[in-house]
């Protein structure tokens, strides 16, 4: 017995989920959304997903015609049908390339976007390693450095070509800089390889440049550094890169700076470190002192009652700050030095020194001692 039960296509603005005054970019937004939730690569061997997606190209391909929008509105499906609509829903004109843009741009190897008509491209930023003393990053610095990057052929005049008359149409592509084939759904667009992009080729490269339109060249340029520099530290010279294509500006060079190290002071930020050892009568009768400091010296005064591993901060005489006024600190730091040996005079003078500085040798916490050195210091 046969059923009488007939099965209707779905509504096309239902479908998308869009009202019927919606307008070419809402409906466009809304099968994308679709189209990333349903996709089969999503959604492997699951049926009904597959469906789903075959639905909603289905209804924006019909939607974002205006005649074939305009034929469903007044007939249905078909009216729509009556355009030309019919058979697989991709056999149609839906630009993959426009509804994903950038986001299945590098999973289906498509774009929006064509490099037709433009071989203008700016050249690529170099990066050059300079290491420096670490004076040099105190007071600043400057050297003469080599580099090579790439020059505008002068034999072509960045044309490429020998005759100078410069690139000719891509036969492959025919100047899209893309060649288009069929994927599955969708009709796929990579880059060609025979321009590489471009949509154009030169037919009888310059014997200079090999049709490229620039050159490798070592220059030498004048590097700066200003005081206050860090490691690390990156300087950039704009427009010093290499030169771009059929006219395109000149990318940046980046100098990299790296510092060696100093044997006496350690850096923190502005702040300059260092160890400074003192005997024990400096310590205990206080002293002035001079010590070396970055491009000289410096005295400190050394207070009475001292301990070991004290830090004494001249102000000052840091590091300068970098593209500002003032400078940071040299803190150092005093290590009182115990003699290893002791002449017969010295000693009996160390023992009639203990005789009057008797100490009680009792334990203590280390916390109890930590306080007890804030307390006297």
């Amino acid at each position: 017995m046969g059923s009488n039960t007939r099965v209707s296509k779905a509504d096309y603005y239902e479908v998308l989920g869009v009202s019927r005054e919606a307008n070419d970019q809402e409906l466009k937004s809304a099968y994308r959304k679709l189209a990333l939730k349903f996709h089969p690569d999503r959604n492997p061997g699951n049926h009904a997903a597959e469906e789903k997606f075959k639905e909603a190209s289905e209804a924006y391909q019909v939607l974002s015609d205006g005649d074939k929008r305009a034929a469903y509105d007044r007939y249905g499906h078909a009216g729509a049908a009556a355009q030309g609509f019919g058979g697989s829903p991709f056999a149609g004109s839906v630009d993959i390339g426009d509804i994903f843009g950038d986001l299945f741009g590098e999973m289906f190897n498509v774009g929006g976007h064509s490099q037709r008509g433009s071989r203008q491209q700016r050249g690529d930023d170099l990066r050059f390693d300079l290491t420096i003393d670490f004076e040099g990053a105190i007071f600043g610095y400057e050297t003469e450095v080599k580099i090579r990057r790439l020059e505008t052929c002068t034999t072509c005049n960045g044309r490429g070509s020998a005759s100078g008359r410069g690139p000719t149409t891509c036969g492959q592509c025919q100047g899209r800089g893309q060649v288009r084939y069929q994927q599955g759904f969708f009709s796929v667009a990579r880059t060609c390889g025979a321009c590489s992009g471009t949509g154009s080729v030169i037919g009888d490269p310059c014997t200079t440049c090999r049709g490229e339109s620039r050159v490798s060249k070592e220059l030498k340029l004048n590097v700066k550094v200003p005081p206050g520099v860090e490691n690390g530290t990156r300087i950039r010279y704009a427009g010093e890169g290499d030169a771009g294509r059929s006219g395109g500006p000149r990318g940046d060079l980046y100098v990299v700076l790296s510092i060696r190290p100093h044997d006496f002071f350690e850096r923190d930020g502005q702040d300059l470190h260092c160890v400074i050892p003192i005997s024990f009568p400096q310590a205990a009768l206080g002293a002035e002192i001079e010590i070396p400091a970055i491009g000289g010296t410096v005295t400190i005064k050394v207070p009475e009652g001292t301990q070991s591993g004290k830090q004494l901060r001249v102000r000052g005489q840091g590091v300068p700050l970098l593209n500002d006024n003032g400078r940071g600190d040299l803190i150092v730091q005093v290590l009182v030095q115990i003699p290893r040996k002791l002449s017969r005079a010295q000693r009996e003078l160390v023992n009639k020194l203990a005789e009057s500085l008797a100490v009680d040798n009792k334990p203590s916490s280390p916390s109890l001692m930590e306080k007890m050195k804030d307390l006297f210091n």
